[in-house]
């Protein structure tokens, strides 16, 4: 059976697990594992932890576009052919994992077969998580968007205590500091988070649940049943 906490990794044979010559590693809090403009020479399987990829603009603000956590490969666009990176990746919350390199992963991506199919699943599940999040943040208010912003962090790091402050907290959102403050504030009023000196603990985690918006529900539910296969390929 199994020990991999990352979906990918737990559905994937021996062999293959052997043939991809992973190695642990640690990811440090505000690492960056990509950057714009450099090259992506490995893929990384979180295992615990969080990381965000971020679009930055000329001003040098920057919007959170998507979230890596367990069911995540971070580098997989290096296997559809990707040379450089176009996005900022960096941990969030503390964690580990596995990688390895990008030749290794792109050898076994050709052979087909399971590897390449959840490789391919992955995808289709970044794309369903960018389209979501893209919707979500032109249709629901700020309160929605932090309570299902929150409950997805939690679900990753697996506590309800995050480390956060208010400015990150804008720049993930795509909003101003004095925006989320209010938004967290009304939260807290409600009896359902605790906010002091840039911690976040969730108190009340059925109530946020209904407080946020359906899209933290469909994102969940999709990201917790994308590698399962309607095929014989992990048979």
């Amino acid at each position: 059976m199994s020990t991999f906490k990352n979906t990918l990794l737990k559905n994937l044979d021996a062999d293959i697990i052997g043939r991809l010559s992973l190695r642990p590693v640690t990811f440090e809090l505000r690492h960056d594992i990509e950057f714009p403009g450099r090259s992506i020479d490995h893929l990384f399987f979180v295992e615990e932890g969080m990381a965000s990829m971020t679009t930055t603009f000329d001003d040098g603000s920057q919007v959170e576009v998507g979230m890596f956590g367990y069911e995540s490969v971070i580098g997989v666009s290096a296997l559809m052919g990707t040379k450089e990176s176009l996005n900022r990746v960096y941990t969030q919350i503390e964690g580990n994992g596995f990688c390895c390199t990008v030749e290794t992963a792109r050898k076994e991506f050709g052979r087909g077969g399971a590897f390449q199919a959840l490789m391919l699943r992955y995808v289709q599940a970044q794309l369903v998580q960018a389209s979501q999040s893209a919707g979500c943040n032109a249709k629901h208010n700020m309160e929605q968007r932090l309570a299902r912003w929150l409950l997805l962090c939690t679900d990753r790091a697996h506590s309800d205590t995050l480390k956060l402050s208010q400015e990150f907290l804008a720049d993930m959102l795509g909003s101003t500091r004095p925006t989320v403050s209010i938004a967290a504030g009304s939260l807290k009023e409600e009896g359902l988070i605790d906010y002091n000196r840039g911690v976040i603990r969730i108190i009340d985690r059925k109530r946020l649940e209904q407080k946020a918006c359906e899209c933290y529900q469909i994102l969940k539910d999709y990201l917790g049943n994308y590698a399962e296969f309607d095929t014989d390929f992990t048979a």
